[in-house]
């Protein structure tokens, strides 16, 4: 039996560097580095991909997008968001809400989350009252902390949808 509810994590970290565009919720970010990865590494968006895959029981990013694919070098990570959400909407899933946390000392982000959640919105389908962006620190602690590198945190929700059923 199908349950009416299903909750996903997601959780990734990428490694900051020089000469690479530091791109987060699908924004460019001015900043003296970027994070290193086989696509544009944004790390909150990963995150989302996770937390959507999970909960559909489907895996994680690395299974649908390899890094070992030449198809998806330096790709935008909303197109891979788009991706996943092909696979929900197969599932006849729909997303009720996303709760994401992205952890850096640098840069500060809160006047870019308004952007960020238009972009996941506008791939989600849903309301901007049900994507909840935030950023912390680890006041100076671990490699986030030292400014080596940024991770994020995701939960989402996803329901029957409704108009599958």
């Amino acid at each position: 039996m199908e349950t009416a509810h299903r909750v996903g994590f997601g959780y990734d970290v990428h490694r900051l560097v020089e000469g690479r565009r530091l791109v987060i919720g699908g924004v460019e970010i001015p900043f003296e580095k970027g994070l290193l990865g086989h696509s544009d590494a944004d790390v909150l968006i990963h995150a989302l991909c996770d937390a959507l895959l999970g909960a559909a029981c489907e895996g994680d990013i690395g299974r649908h997008f390899p890094d070992d694919n030449l198809r998806y070098k330096d790709s935008s990570s909303m197109y891979l968001l788009k991706e996943v959400m092909h696979i929900i909407h197969r599932k006849r899933l729909c997303v009720l809400n996303a709760d994401l946390t992205l952890v850096a000392e640098r840069p500060k982000i809160q006047k870019f989350i308004p952007q960020m959640v238009q972009n996941i919105i506008s791939v989600l389908k849903i309301s901007p009252l049900c994507v909840n962006i935030k950023a912390t620190t680890t006041e100076g602690l671990g490699f986030t902390g030292q400014g080596e590198g940024m991770a994020a945190f995701a939960v989402v929700l996803l329901g029957q949808n409704p108009s599958n059923a």
